[in-house]
């Protein structure tokens, strides 16, 4: 917005990345989502709501495991943009978050814009429809609930079948940047550590 920069500097392009080596592109054609106006302002109100509330929900406490999805996704919508002309990816982003939280949340019932009133796994599906009626591109959409829905199998839905295990498992060294170390259960603190201070005194009861 400050023209600083043109989006012609952000956008995803194979070639300028592996041939000529712009790898900021990788990361720069998610930030983007098109000049200030109501598609800009939708998109960050969605990412906004639906990141705050898997954050604060199924991602709580899991810290790392949040941060995997995003790497998870954003390198499978990566590898899916070699193959589809999309230049930027932000939106398919947005679209994958919705998709994830709207199926570990299948009973909660939205209301869109006071029109319609459905329960949260059809969200995206109404979001691509609102997008279709405004000109939009279907395809970045359809892009964001397959990641949404490859990363729902392999986490929520094929651990739990017969046979079935959890393919997807956060590498440990995220896990050491972003948890906290859990309190282990069999510590026994040291006297100067425990609420207090030195238990002085401490012993049989009186009379007992």
């Amino acid at each position: 917005q400050l023209e600083l920069i043109t989006p012609f500097q952000l956008y995803f392009n194979p070639e300028l990345i592996f041939k000529h080596f712009q790898v900021w592109r990788l990361i720069t054609n998610y930030l983007f989502f098109g000049p200030v106006g109501f598609n800009f302002l939708f998109n960050m109100i969605f990412l906004y709501r639906y990141c705050r509330m898997l954050e604060e929900g199924s991602f709580r406490g899991r810290t790392a495991d949040f941060v995997f999805m995003f790497l998870f996704g954003g390198l499978l919508m990566t590898v899916f943009g070699l193959f589809v002309n999309l230049v930027f990816l932000g939106q398919a982003f947005t679209i994958m978050l919705v998709y994830v939280w709207s199926r570990r949340n299948p009973y909660v019932r939205m209301n869109f814009f006071g029109l319609l009133i459905f329960q949260a796994p059809f969200l995206p599906w109404v979001l691509m429809g609102f997008s279709l009626l405004l000109g939009n591109s279907i395809i970045v959409d359809l892009l964001g609930i397959a990641v949404g829905h490859i990363y729902f199998f392999l986490e929520d839905v094929f651990p739990n079948q017969p046979g079935g295990r959890r393919l997807l498992r956060t590498p440990s060294v995220l896990k050491a940047i972003f948890d906290t170390p859990e309190d282990d259960p069999n510590y026994n603190p040291l006297p100067e550590e425990r609420p207090g201070g030195f238990a002085w005194g401490e012993g049989q009861r009186l009379g007992g």
